[in-house]
């Protein structure tokens, strides 16, 4: 389909804006996903797979950044890295024959939970070090094979799923999560693009316009948020409004406004 000026204007903002918030926390796919599909018009299924693409170069711009700033280590993190692709491979593949719409309302509740777990004791989001723990790994190896197949599946939220996975669970510092989670996330995204693009449900022109504001954006955030001293807190302040508004945007109350 061909996009007018305006839409091309618009694709470039909401990437540019998804850019910043999937590089701090996640959720950035709320404004992609509803770009595609709400004001572009593409199919559920073809919109999920075209935001594949500015996932990737969100997530591959963010991970440069930090690795140029010394942030960026995957010694602990190479396990996770195997098992959520191997989730993110079954979860593209039951997205490629299952709506959007049937996940929306686990989605809906699934917000509030997060929500909830954030709030609670927040001094565990803040953490300015990671550090030296060993967890469960039989109760590790499920979480990461769902938070992949969440991802593969639908790709909205899963920062925050990983977040609060290393962070909680594997008590990283929330930057080196974040820096963790753009490596993890452009790994199975590569792969998940790929099967998409086979299914042709990837629109390269919407996708590539998204790609372009998130690189920017990406970038930009992982730049300065890996030498902003107070980093940790902002970045927990912004984690708490973005799913605040997921919330409320899941369950209507915007529509009242």
């Amino acid at each position: 389909m061909e996009l007018s000026w305006i839409e091309m204007v618009m694709l470039l903002a909401g990437g540019l804006a998804a850019g910043i918030i999937n590089t701090l926390a996640g959720y950035g796919s709320i404004i992609t996903l509803s770009l595609l599909m709400d004001v572009i018009g593409l199919p559920a299924n073809v919109a999920n797979g075209s935001n594949r693409i500015n996932v990737l170069s969100a997530g591959l711009t963010g991970t440069f950044a930090f690795h140029r700033n010394g942030l960026l280590s995957l010694k602990r993190s190479k396990w996770y890295v195997v098992v959520t692709t191997i989730g993110a491979i079954v979860g593209v593949y039951v997205a490629t024959i299952i709506s959007n719409e049937q996940f929306r309302d686990v989605f809906r509740y699934l917000s509030l939970v997060l929500l909830l777990i954030i709030l609670i004791n927040p001094k565990r989001w803040m953490r300015e070090a990671s550090e030296d723990h060993q967890p469960n790994v039989w109760l590790m190896i499920p979480i990461f094979l769902g938070i992949g197949f969440y991802g593969g599946f639908i790709q909205m939220g899963v920062g925050l799923l990983f977040l609060a996975a290393l962070v909680l669970g594997a008590r990283f510092s929330i930057l080196e999560a974040n820096a963790t989670k753009l490596v993890v996330v452009s790994i199975y995204t590569a792969l998940v693009l790929v099967i998409f693009a086979m299914k042709g449900l990837v629109s390269l022109e919407a996708g590539v316009l998204l790609a372009v504001g998130s690189a920017v954006g990406g970038w930009i955030t992982a730049h300065y948020a890996s030498k902003f001293p107070n980093a940790n807190l902002w970045a927990y302040r912004f984690l708490i409004v973005i799913v605040l508004a997921v919330v409320l945007y899941q369950f209507g109350v915007l529509n009242w406004i």
